[in-house]
């Protein structure tokens, strides 16, 4: 069709009201390419146990998958949650220093042992100016965020909760409700969204163990307020949400969204193989707009085993 020929056939239809499509829709997306990316997550990086010799045993099998990108599905330290600042600034510069083995983009998922100084333990104060996800921000930049890839969408959500008894919970607040909602709204509702959260949205964990002897009172195991998270995804092409913090290997269907928790790079928190799962990370790929999933572990040995 020619230019001129195009012109008058859509000028036509439009005074027509006919639906027009030439090339790909308005109301549609483009076809999302085939790529792999890395999701590794718990590496809990302290100076202890050979927690760095395991993360860098770790990146450099990693590494020699060549994903496009690999998403860092939180908890990069140990434990900045009950650290002062010498300490938890030397925990985040071990990590940063061994991530470099990765030499892939990387996207950061805040877990809770990324926060500072949230427990009162730790002897700093509330008003210190990295307190909370401050020292995270300040290293690795927004604690939710969105960017695309190939076609698709990928969101990364920051499920902590910081409580008023110096504590943390499951929860992703109102503000970042609000932008979650406008972020799916400006998408056409074809386009393949892949998920990053740390604290579960969906799990089955609670089924794996002994009930506790008296309610927790604060919800850390999954986000107490899934449920609102959840319906936002509803009518969108949601391939899957990937989550971790338990450290163990679980796919939960729930309507039709496949929510996958990868076991942890640092296993039973550098201690052996965490209820079957051992040290490792998870590789997904995207085809022909379906996601999967496979575990690979890289033979960590721990020097003090406690497997559970």
């Amino acid at each position: 069709m020619t230019t001129l020929n195009r012109r008058r056939f859509l000028a036509m239809s439009g005074a027509a009201g006919l639906s027009v499509v030439l090339g790909p829709s308005l109301h549609g997306s483009p076809t999302a390419q085939d790529f792999t990316f890395l999701f590794i997550t718990d590496t809990h990086l302290q100076s202890e146990l050979n927690a760095a010799q395991g993360c860098d045993q770790c990146f450099k099998k990693a590494r020699a998958i060549k994903g496009d990108f690999v998403i860092q599905g939180g908890d990069h330290v140990f434990d900045a949650l009950e650290l002062g600042r010498s300490r938890a600034t030397s925990a985040f510069d071990l990590y940063e220093k061994t991530e470099q083995d990765l030499g892939m983009k990387i996207y950061h998922t805040l877990g809770n042992h990324d926060c500072f100084g949230v427990n009162s333990d730790s002897g700093v104060a509330e008003s210190d100016s990295s307190y909370g996800k401050k020292m995270f921000e300040e290293r690795f930049g927004k604690t939710y965020y969105s960017f695309d890839h190939k076609g698709v969408h990928f969101i990364v959500l920051d499920s902590i909760g910081i409580t008023a008894d110096r504590a943390y919970e499951g929860r992703v607040d109102l503000q970042q409700l609000d932008w979650l909602r406008n972020d799916l709204r400006a998408l056409p509702l074809s386009t393949p969204v892949i998920v990053s959260v740390h604290i579960p949205l969906v799990t089955a964990f609670s089924s794996y163990v002994p009930a506790p002897a008296e309610a927790p009172k604060h919800n850390g195991l999954s986000v107490a307020n899934a449920y609102e998270v959840i319906a936002l995804f509803e009518g969108h092409n949601v391939l899957g949400v990937l989550q971790d913090h338990t450290h163990v290997n679980e796919r939960v269907m729930s309507k039709g969204v496949p929510y996958i928790t990868s076991g942890a790079v640092c296993g039973n928190w550098w201690h052996g193989t965490r209820m079957g799962t051992p040290e490792g990370f998870t590789v997904v790929g995207v085809e022909q707009g379906k996601l999967s999933t496979r575990y690979e572990t890289y033979g960590f040995q721990s020097v003090a085993p406690q497997n559970t």
